[in-house]
């Protein structure tokens, strides 16, 4: 009955030519009615991020920096957290050395070992010692230990020429006279010109010349970390294989004949493990060494000036843009290098995951307040802040005049695994400088997946 009312009042003030079109055919009108208006689809609600409280900004306006660059990724994630002018390319420092291991292990393989040789010359009484890059051969007596672990030594290679001469019938009653030293494997110059010679070979004895034939990294002891290294590393080692060979034996330089027979050789360790030596106690003559094989291996040439090519050939395999990368050498001594801290966040994700090799590098990164550079005697993360992160970081430590740095894993105190890197550039003071670094990396390591960009 409602219903009936409704229709009835509905006809009763209706137009008259509505009520006409209930029954019959409308008149087609001369003026086309208008389109309905497209109603706008709403746009998706964007989806809820966290905010995040804990700010580090006390910590990262410290003085000590100097100028501040820096970023944090969530590793599993991703996600950035924190960034600070972090895609801007700067020297690195050694925090360089785990991009040159990375592109030894796609070019070289983390098996790949690195050989001294010696071959019969082509002059009776002759042989030729081919420098192979092996910068851990070492002049100490086999049974000794060097600075590098479990390296070859010169020795047991000189034990091996002698048996295989003595062997041969065509030398008999033939002595060996001469030894022919072949290092054109790498070319010169022998010194990286950005780098301080005084400084870095004679006083902190960091760095040796850069030749394809040495012995114990050209260092004055063998044993020590640094010590003052020679003028001529190559002679340092001929002299050392002709004493063990029993002397009485004329040096000089050439390449050897093709097609000779092979009386002896050794090898390096390999190069996992002289990555993981390399990286622990940042040993500049390893990378070199490294960088220089990369460079040949992938046909970008065998001199300082090959190394940039060739490091980016060996990073490729690993898909993270080399926007900004340049390789002025393979350890980072020099400050020409530059590497965003952006590309670093990314590549430790993939060196936490332990992609391909790259856990060697891990294994090798110095840990806050235990082992290495970062580890006791270097007065490091040992204040009452800094100290909350004692065995929690991971990383690889840099350092030259104008940069220090510190890049590698947070295992955060809220159970996230965090990514960083840290570069204090144009700082005025070393000491408060690395202050600075370990404070904000101690915030970091507090703050966790909570840690605010503000």
């Amino acid at each position: 009955m409602l219903g009936a009312v409704s229709f009835g009042v509905g006809a009763a003030t209706a137009p008259a030519h509505a009520l006409a079109g209930m029954t019959t055919t409308a008149t087609p009108s001369s003026t086309p009615s208008a389109k309905p208006t497209v109603r706008p689809t709403p746009s998706p609600i964007a989806s809820a991020s966290k905010i995040r409280t804990c700010s580090v900004a006390d910590y990262a306006s410290a003085s000590g920096f100097g100028t501040l660059e820096a970023q944090v990724r969530n590793a599993s994630t991703g996600e950035v957290l924190y960034d600070r002018n972090g895609s801007n390319p700067a020297p690195t420092a050694s925090v360089l050395k785990i991009l040159t291991a990375a592109a030894a292990f796609s070019v070289l393989g983390s098996d790949y070992r690195v050989s001294t040789t010696v071959v019969k010359g082509s002059q009776p009484g002759q042989i030729v010692l081919i420098g192979g890059g092996d910068v851990t051969l070492s002049r100490l007596s086999s049974g000794e230990q060097s600075f590098y672990t479990d390296a070859p030594h010169l020795d047991t290679l000189a034990a091996q020429v002698k048996q295989a001469w003595d062997a041969d019938p065509s030398n008999a009653g033939q002595p060996i006279t001469s030894l022919v030293v072949d290092t054109s494997l790498f070319g010169g110059p022998e010194w990286q010109p950005s780098w301080d010679e005084n400084e870095e070979r004679v006083v902190e004895g960091s760095t040796p010349y850069m030749t394809a034939l040495m012995v114990d990294g050209d260092r004055d002891d063998p044993t020590a970390v640094e010590s003052p290294r020679s003028t001529d590393p190559v002679g340092r080692a001929a002299n050392a294989f002709v004493d063990d060979l029993g002397g009485g034996i004329s040096i000089s330089s050439g390449t050897a004949p093709s097609g000779t027979t092979q009386l002896g050789q050794v090898q390096s360790q390999p190069v996992s493990a002289l990555v993981e030596e390399a990286l622990t106690y940042s040993d500049n003559t390893i990378m070199e060494e490294l960088a220089r094989l990369v460079a040949i291996k992938t046909g970008a040439g065998n001199t300082f000036s090959a190394i940039n090519a060739g490091t980016r050939k060996g990073l490729e395999t690993y898909g993270i843009p080399e926007t900004g990368l340049y390789f002025a050498d393979g350890s980072g001594l020099s400050a020409d290098n530059k590497v965003p801290a952006s590309y670093l966040t990314q590549f430790m994700i993939k060196v936490l995951n332990r992609e391909g090799s790259l856990g060697a590098i891990y294994d090798g990164l110095p840990i806050a307040g235990q082992t290495g550079t970062l580890g006791p005697g270097y007065g490091r993360f040992d204040d009452s802040f800094s100290s909350i992160a004692v065995g929690h970081v991971n990383a690889k430590t840099g350092w030259i005049n104008t940069s220090r740095t510190l890049s590698g894993v947070i295992h955060a105190q809220d159970g996230t695994n965090l990514t960083f890197a840290i570069y204090a550039l144009n700082y005025s003071s070393d000491y408060y400088a690395l202050s600075a670094i370990d404070d904000l990396t101690a915030a970091f390591y507090k703050c966790g997946n909570n840690l605010s960009n503000n």
